[in-house]
């Protein structure tokens, strides 16, 4: 498993994303990704799976200090007091001492940017948590947290898949010593039937997917697919014995257009 090193974290180049896997399911999934060779899990409060999320890291009998786990605070718990008690609910629902990666999940202009991240920075002190990060911030979010925390910032964790250009972004995350975590790496799926990527992928013998994920991880891009199917899961972390070619490289990124953007809400900032 390669890693990103971003302010003093390692993270696993490979996670499993985890939005929308709930119950069983979602403790079966977890517990599966980690036999196969996962050792990055993200989750989030919003979601509700944390707790089967701890269920199933306990049940693949991997051991805690090998997993990296991230959990996000929810935009309604961004008050100081409110997000330290956040915190400390997640930690409860996983059953852990501390998580790996905490991230605000969004940003929130309702509440100062300066006392929320003085809270996540206090969190991290208290132990709760041993790095901490943003998630869709944009360029100029992104230099305000760096200038606003006393902690060092590991990462923003954001949509990124390639019809979607996020290289401002990731631009500002290398500036700041930060990595850029990708959320909807394969696009929702749609990536799968995606013609060009399954012919760049035929020369390497690999899926469109992979391919997919394999641009990522060549530009030092934290990838965190999602799925709930057994076999994709292997699929997904099998991408670190073949190189994408410089032009397939270009090819790929060349498909991005301002178009490409998955996910947005009415609360999202004013993107890049």
């Amino acid at each position: 498993m390669l890693f990103v090193e971003a302010n003093g974290a390692k993270i696993p180049a490979i996670g499993l994303g985890t939005w929308e896997l709930r119950g069983r399911t979602c403790a079966r999934i977890v517990e599966q990704a980690l036999r196969l060779g996962y050792r990055h899990i993200d989750t989030a409060q919003i979601y509700e799976n944390e707790r089967e999320v701890g269920e199933g890291v306990r049940s693949s009998h991997v051991r805690r200090d090998d997993v990296f786990i991230t959990t996000k605070v929810w935009t309604t718990h961004f008050a100081p007091h409110d997000l330290e008690r956040s915190a400390k609910e997640s930690l409860v629902k996983l059953r852990m001492s501390e998580v790996d990666l905490l991230l605000l999940h969004w940003p929130n202009a309702h509440v100062p940017l300066e006392e929320t991240l003085g809270a996540l920075a206090h969190v991290k002190k208290q132990g709760l948590a041993r790095h901490i990060g943003v998630s869709n911030f944009t360029v100029a979010l992104i230099e305000q947290a760096v200038a606003l925390c006393s902690e060092p910032l590991v990462c923003d964790q954001v949509e990124y898949h390639p019809y979607l250009d996020q290289t401002k972004v990731h631009d500002a995350c290398k500036k700041a010593g930060m990595a850029l975590v990708a959320y909807s790496p394969i696009a929702k799926g749609s990536i799968k039937t995606d013609a060009a990527l399954a012919r760049i992928g035929g020369s390497y013998g690999k899926t469109a997917a992979q391919v997919c994920l394999r641009w990522l991880v060549q530009q030092n891009v934290v990838a965190i697919p999602r799925t709930s199917k057994v076999e994709r899961l292997s699929q997904n972390i099998d991408i670190f014995d073949f190189v994408l070619a410089d032009a397939d490289m270009a090819e790929i990124s060349a498909m991005a257009s301002a178009k490409g953007r998955l996910t947005d809400f009415g609360f999202a900032p004013k993107w890049d």
